[in-house]
């Protein structure tokens, strides 16, 4: 077939039916492929027959390896990938390999229906991948079928050819993208007056040693006219919101944040850190009336209050981008703090905020 022989021709020649041809060569597009060349770094059948009888002689793993010119942690993995020094055999080993090196393989998400079903329930309720891949296994500890890695989902909601995760469910990613992309461009701000820096935070809020020092930004809906206030704990990563019905003027920033910073206790009322947004303007004033010392951070350098930025992108989820965010009520927006506050965080060694604050509370 390679060389432009009529499939007829190719039949007589392996006495076999033109049909049969056809089946051989139709998935390949009309020619079988070469054979694919095995990667110098596999083992080859001939090694895995000086394997098999260095194994049989009782000759040692190392002693073996070395022969070979192999590592013996390779010639240690291919015995014990294939039933150990008593059951190893060279055939049956080569076989195992041609099928693990089989491309491109079935996706897990495709061939297990219970596991698809557990990690699209928790992409409903918006749980991120790596959240969903911790609580599996932790719900299932002795099924590793129930198991599987973040990248896994990621790859199966974006590659839509391995026909694993339903298309639509990317949208319950945080980004809502269906490809991944770098990050956007970055604002400005200008200057406001008193202004404390960051460098001149104390040591015992940048370790998160102590509870009670907060991050603080606003989430902008469409068009700049709407806005949500946020704040994070640094050391439990508990989330507060509060809303601006009245705009985002410093104003009505300094009003709202300070009704929400004095429900808490007082030792939960340590410091507070913000971006460099004209709506913290009065924040000595604020600091007059909480107790709570206002830190601003270096400009462009939202990375110093990584917290409070990691949680806004979580809440674009609820509040996305180019929406009218006036319409949600503060109880709109307590029930969205406490389901965040409810959902498992790899930086909390997988323990919940509300967890973590109840701890420290205790």
């Amino acid at each position: 077939m390679a060389t432009g022989e009529r499939m007829e021709d190719v039949a007589a020649a392996v006495g076999r039916t033109k049909r049969t041809v056809q089946a051989i060569v139709s998935p390949f597009g009309g020619i079988q492929p070469r054979p694919t060349r095995r990667s110098l770094l596999r083992l080859s059948s001939a090694e895995r027959e000086e394997i098999s009888r260095g194994l049989r002689a009782g000759e040692p793993l190392r002693r073996i390896a070395a022969q070979l010119g192999r590592a013996p942690s390779t010639v240690s993995r291919e015995v014990r990938a294939n039933g150990g020094r008593r059951r190893y055999r060279a055939v049956p080993a080569e076989a195992r390999a041609a099928r693990c090196a089989r491309r491109p393989r079935p996706a897990k998400l495709a061939c297990n229906r219970r596991l698809r079903q557990a990690v699209e329930r928790l992409l409903l309720d918006l749980w991120s991948p790596q959240q969903i891949a911790w609580q599996l296994r932790h719900d299932h500890p002795d099924d590793p079928e129930m198991w599987v890695s973040h990248e896994t989902i990621y790859q199966s909601l974006f590659v839509q050819g391995r026909g694993a995760l339903r298309a639509e469910l990317y949208r319950c990613l945080r980004t809502g993208r269906a490809r991944r992309r770098p990050a956007g461009r970055r604002k400005s701000f200008g200057d406001i007056a008193d202004m404390i820096l960051l460098s001149e935070r104390p040591a015992e809020i940048e370790d998160r040693a102590v509870p009670g020092h907060w991050e603080g930004d606003l989430i902008i809906g469409k068009g700049t006219h709407s806005a949500i206030g946020t704040l994070v704990e640094r050391q439990t990563r508990f989330v507060m919101l509060f809303a601006l019905p009245d705009g985002r003027t410093a104003e009505a920033v300094r009003t709202a944040l300070a009704r929400t910073i004095l429900r808490l206790p007082e030792e939960l009322r340590q410091s507070l850190t913000w971006d460099r947004g004209k709506e913290m303007s009065e924040h000595v004033r604020f600091t007059v009336e909480t107790g709570v010392t206002v830190y601003f951070c270096d400009p462009h350098s939202p990375w110093q209050r990584g917290s409070n930025e990691n949680t806004n992108g979580l809440l674009r989820q609820y509040f996305p981008k180019r929406t009218d965010l006036s319409v949600h009520s503060q109880a709109d927006l307590d029930a969205v703090a406490r389901q965040l506050n409810g959902r498992p965080r790899q930086t909390l060694g997988w323990m919940k905020p509300s967890e973590a604050l109840a701890k420290v509370l205790r």
